[in-house]
């Protein structure tokens, strides 16, 4: 199982750097290292380890949310897709504009458009490249941009390139924000107001951090009752709900029955297809748009065989309805886990306290479907003490915090999973009522710094560690 020592790797304590430098480097490593120590100060400086889970742990972390990967799936379809294609060449060959493309190239993006009832799609190596590539290219000068303001990362890069000049966000799934921000782009945009430029919303299906959907259909028929002449369009990256949600896995803008109101849908594959690459599927109009004008594209070596193999080997997966049951599963865990936690007399005393808070399995018995990602919050310094908790208990997740959220909502994001069995949810649920019940309990004692004792045992690592250094 997990150790206090191996948690005092992964969670080192970082001292500042810069003034240890001095005089023994080159000034641009010291500039460097006077920029980290700001991010060392603030703790929020990343750091690379190999955080792989325990054979015997429980994984609650890693996004392999159909179990494909694990239970092997994915490779038996990847390793008989290649065996129908023994003649494969393993480079891509250069840009897709040069030598790049291919038959077994083109019939995936085909596969991949009929599949998700759009009329073509275009593969990117991954869904912040193509997240980027949309942003970049699509938007024309005069176009207005509308994003929620959770949007992800990539969608940010993006449009720091895109040409349009309007870029505001709405609050996060705020349905009455948005129509005000709308309002507010066809009063001062004459040239959209006119019809002659458009709007192009930009939302996540599901927010993987806070595992909450977006309201999309509410969001669209706004949109449509602002600019009825079509010219608000809707851009869903549905990194997080590929393969979980929809028939077949198809998404949720198919789960809703809103293919044909959205323009552009973005589908990942490292997530729940379990292999690279991510397709942007769209009118034949934008996937010209973004072979013409997306850099990243244009300038980058075409995926290679492998990589499209395994994604065909993923699409021939759904297609079968052999992931239809995982999909199923999900939904079945992470009910139990609601009602596992909540049924525990600890969970209810907790969450009064304010020692524990999870938004999005309030109500999840009235729920149409339940999210697979579930943060659970508590007070901010007490985040890495659950965290501690449940590594040692032989638990893998993580906590998340500033940069990758805003200052003041750190979380342990929970990640559910096909193969997760009902013993390993109640085992999960049980033990953060463990934890918050001895946080109960210290802060009911009033006496001293209220630090429980799997963070105990990880902070005497971490002070060992900085004494052997």
């Amino acid at each position: 199982m997990t150790t206090a020592t191996l948690l005092a790797q992964w969670f080192p304590i970082h001292k500042p750097k810069g003034p240890t430098f001095k005089n023994t480097t080159t000034r641009f490593d010291r500039n460097l290292e006077e920029t980290l120590d700001v991010r060392r100060s603030d703790k929020a400086v990343f750091t690379m380890h190999r955080n792989e889970p325990h054979p015997e742990s429980l994984d609650f972390s890693t996004l392999d949310f159909l179990h494909l990967s694990k239970s092997g799936l994915i490779r038996t379809a990847f390793l008989q897709e290649l065996a129908a294609n023994p003649d494969f060449e393993l480079s891509a060959g250069g840009s897709r504009l040069l030598n790049g493309n291919n038959p077994y190239t083109e019939a995936a993006e085909r596969q991949i458009a009929e599949f998700h009832n759009g009329e073509t799609a275009l593969l990117f190596h991954s869904g912040f490249e193509a997240n980027v590539a949309i942003m970049g290219s699509v938007p024309r000068p005069g176009d207005a941009i509308l994003y929620d303001e959770y949007i992800h990362a990539s969608t940010h890069e993006g449009m720091q390139i895109s040409k349009a000049i309007y870029k505001k966000s709405f609050k996060h799934n705020d349905v009455e924000s948005f129509r005000e921000k709308l309002l507010e782009i066809k009063e001062t945009e004459k040239i959209i107001r006119d019809g002659k430029r458009s709007v192009i919303v930009a939302l996540e299906s599901m927010y993987s951090m806070d595992g909450d959907v977006s309201p999309l259909k509410e969001l669209i028929q706004v949109g449509q009752e602002v600019f009825p002449d079509g010219n608000c369009q809707f851009l869903v990256d549905e990194a997080h709900t590929t393969g979980v949600y929809g028939n077949q896995g198809r998404g949720y803008v198919n789960q809703l029955g809103l293919e044909k109101d959205v323009a552009i849908r973005m589908h990942t594959y490292g997530k729940a297809l379990a292999c690279t690459g991510a397709a942007v599927v769209c009118s034949n109009t934008v996937r010209e748009t973004l072979v013409n004008n997306a850099r990243c594209f244009i300038y980058s070596t075409a995926p290679s065989f492998p990589m499209i193999a395994a994604i065909r080997g993923g699409y021939k997966l759904m297609q079968s309805g052999e992931t239809q049951a995982l999909q199923d599963k999900i939904q079945h865990v992470v009910k139990h886990f609601a009602q596992t936690i909540e049924s525990n007399d600890t969970y209810e005393e907790a969450v009064d306290e304010g020692i524990l808070s999870i938004p999005n399995i309030e109500g999840w018995e009235s729920k149409p479907f339940v999210t697979h990602v579930v943060p659970v919050m508590t007070r901010q310094r007490y985040t890495l003490f659950l965290c501690y908790h449940l590594q040692l208990a032989g638990i893998n997740c993580f906590p998340i915090d500033y940069p990758v959220v805003p200052k003041g909502f750190s979380r342990i994001r929970i990640v559910f999973h096909a193969g997760n069995t009902d013993e390993e949810v109640e085992a999960l649920a049980n033990s953060i009522c463990e934890w918050a019940q001895e946080m109960l309990d210290l802060e009911a004692s009033g006496k001293g710094a209220k630090v429980p004792r799997a963070a105990r045992q990880v902070h005497a690592a971490q002070e060992a560690a900085i004494e052997a250094r």
